[in-house]
């Protein structure tokens, strides 16, 4: 049995473009293809943790239209509770994706819309499920304050806090102290550390630098390296798992961060949690989009048995 999980983040409506480059200022170019499909890190997470077997409530603001209708419709085929506010003052968020066609590799802009204005306040609104939680979790889309002090009531109500600082920006002073797991990829790892990590030992000086700001472990996801784990008793490198042909990353991050999440809320040791993690990122990247790409936990089971 998993304990409860709550996911404070943003929803956005990914517009998802496929082309061999991305334009340069001033210039058209034609595309390869495009999709329409939800997103957004805290949602993204949110599905990506249910389907991998976890008791999930998602925290967020929506507009009132299409794309809220979208992201609903989403929720509840994944099995995730929400536990949001809706308004007819802004718009549900949206994505520009650019994918390039020979690598699946992106780059993204989110205009978050209502969520933008989730606040401290909305965030204490929601204090006795996410003090109540075993597991909260949140990212960088909402307003840092929100973040900061949704982080704080967790870690006062008991809960495992993680922190994926993603867009990676500025985090106040002591914020770190309050994540028991902090789990940047490897340039939000030198946005918030200014070292570099190109290298495992570069991943491990900087993961060092985390604990020093408060962080209770370090997480540096690596791509198709896997992950680097640190704490201050261990430090241990979760190689990456194969699962076919790469399609495209985009959700990859987020299906590790969902999956990671539901395996700490069963009570996996965390170094088994990040594998667990890395299968789900790995099926994930072998099928197009964000969302619909996350795989249900038969399917991590198996590549875990598989690759083990």
């Amino acid at each position: 049995m998993t304990g409860k999980i709550v996911i404070l983040g943003v929803f956005v409506a990914d517009t998802a473009y496929r082309a061999e480059r991305m334009p340069r200022m001033g210039e058209t170019i034609l595309g390869n293809s495009f999709a329409l499909g939800p997103g957004g890190k805290g949602s993204n997470q949110a599905v990506a943790a249910a389907r991998a077997g976890g008791a999930v409530h998602f925290i967020s603001k929506l507009g009132q239209d299409t794309f809220a209708d979208m992201a609903l419709a989403t929720w509840k085929e994944a099995g995730v509770t929400p536990q949001i506010a809706q308004t007819g003052d802004s718009y549900t968020g949206a994505a520009y994706i650019f994918i390039e066609e020979a690598t699946g590799d992106n780059a993204i802009i989110i205009a978050p819309g209502a969520a933008g204005t989730i606040s401290a306040g909305f965030v204490e609104e929601k204090a006795d499920l996410i003090g109540g939680a075993a597991v909260f979790m949140t990212q960088l889309e909402q307003p840092m304050e929100a973040a900061h002090r949704a982080l704080s009531i967790a870690r006062k109500g008991g809960a495992r806090t993680i922190l994926n600082p993603a867009p990676a920006a500025e985090l106040p002073d002591g914020m770190l102290a309050l994540c028991d797991f902090v789990t940047p990829n490897e340039s939000e790892t030198e946005g918030i550390t200014g070292l570099p990590v190109e290298t495992l030992d570069q991943a491990r000086e900087a993961a060092e630098l985390l604990l020093a700001k408060g962080a209770g472990a370090a997480i540096i996801t690596l791509g198709d390296k896997g992950a680097l784990y640190h704490d201050a008793t261990r430090s241990e490198h979760v190689p990456a798992l194969s699962a076919g042909a790469v399609v495209e990353t985009t959700g990859a991050g987020d299906a590790f961060n969902g999956a990671f999440a539901t395996a700490l809320a069963e009570g996996m040791d965390p170094v088994e949690a990040v594998r667990f993690g890395c299968a789900c990122a790995a099926i994930s990247v072998t099928r197009p989009g964000t969302a619909p790409s996350m795989p249900p936990r038969a399917e991590i089971d198996a590549l875990l048995r598989d690759q083990a």
